[in-house]
């Protein structure tokens, strides 16, 4: 047992730790992932809504600190209780995304690694089985330091979390683990390679013959068979190739003009995916920045899931002088998590992406 300790207690903090961290470096992507589980339809929670940043970070933290305290063996009692409450309520998340299809992807890992819902539900469980060892083996979690030291050390990690997490709310993510990061090229990134792998789907094709009814299951091809036709009913056994951006768009009026507008040679973006929530304070910079951009010969265009009346009279106030696109909120978000927020590009390939807190970092 005390074996069995140790290596649960190794592994569960470490895993903690990394989870927590990567969540930590993009507390603003956690909170979006929040929103979708408050969201009605899910857990119907909308009045958390509004405060799910706060709720991120405050669950990260504790994630991290929880890993923490677990390694060095300090208070292990609460510590072990808290990582069983929280494997648990995870794994009641996980398993009710999974088994009523609501949310695709648990945000367990961030961008860094994605998992499907029933692999994040098999990931809770075995952590939940290596917190049980813990929680019936506690005697044997002995701390490594004295308490002053342990005291010490929980103290700083904590401190080092929240300074992180202002850094990274103030800015942008530290490591970028999506597909616009910079260096990367959007039209890359949504091309399908000539060998991808392609969906494989299943047809369960129903019949009446003889007054009964039949079902063949083919792979596509209509069956050769003497009867009535009733329905068909389709499912998807083997995914296909997914590029990694797969949503990108640029319209106006109904036309996608990305194709157009990436393949210009120096491209200024202002991302702003909901313009009743952007910080406004920060477009007269912007439209400081864009006149300067477009002087030195840049084409510079807005990208927002909001309205033409409300890009519109944001253009008027601030005098901006670009026109704004619409392009998908979710897109938006995944692509900066800033708003607003500007891109500079050549040829489709990111080479500038900046908080609005850092415009005066931006080089043309």
């Amino acid at each position: 047992m005390k074996y069995l300790v140790w290596i649960s207690r190794i592994f569960v903090g470490i895993l903690f730790i990394i989870s927590g961290l990567i969540k930590l470096n993009d507390p603003v992507g956690f909170s979006f992932k929040l929103e979708e589980y408050f969201s009605q339809g899910v857990l119907d929670l909308p009045f958390l809504m509004p405060m799910a940043l706060g709720i991120s970070i405050f669950v990260v933290i504790v994630e991290v600190l929880l890993g923490v305290l677990l390694l060095i063996g300090f208070k292990p009692k609460f510590t072990v209780w808290s990582l069983l409450l929280m494997i648990v309520f995870f794994t009641f998340l996980t398993f009710y995304s999974a088994y009523f299809n609501k949310v695709t992807d648990c945000g367990c890992f961030g961008d860094a690694v994605k998992l499907t819902p029933w692999e994040s539900f098999t990931k809770d469980i075995v952590l939940l089985v290596l917190i049980l060892v813990l929680y019936f083996g506690r005697k044997y979690i002995e701390p490594l330091f004295t308490s002053k030291i342990n005291w010490a050390i929980a103290g700083v990690a904590t401190i080092v979390c929240i300074l992180f997490a202002n850094h990274v709310l103030n800015h942008l993510p530290s490591v970028d683990f999506r597909p616009y990061k910079i260096g990367a090229n959007i039209q890359q990134g949504m091309s399908v390679p000539e060998n991808a792998p392609k969906a494989i789907y299943e047809y369960a094709w129903r019949f009446k013959m003889n007054g009964d009814e039949k079902i063949v299951v083919t792979n596509g091809e209509y069956p050769k068979i003497d009867g009535e036709f009733i329905d068909v009913e389709t499912t998807e056994i083997q995914k296909g190739y997914e590029p990694p951006i797969h949503d990108f768009t640029i319209e106006r009026e109904g036309q996608d003009m990305a194709s157009e507008i990436l393949e210009e040679d120096n491209l200024v973006m202002v991302i702003a995916y909901d313009l009743a929530k952007s910080n406004n304070d920060f477009f007269s910079e912007v439209a400081t920045v864009t006149s300067k951009a477009k002087e030195k010969g840049y084409t510079v265009v807005g990208m927002s899931a909001s309205n033409n009346e409300q890009a519109t009279a944001l253009k008027n106030k601030y005098n901006l002088d670009f026109d704004f696109y619409f392009t998908d909120e979710t897109t938006l978000k995944t692509i900066v998590r800033s708003n607003p927020a500007i891109l500079v590009l050549k040829k489709g390939t990111i080479i500038q992406k900046v908080h609005h807190n850092d415009l005066d970092q931006l080089n043309f």
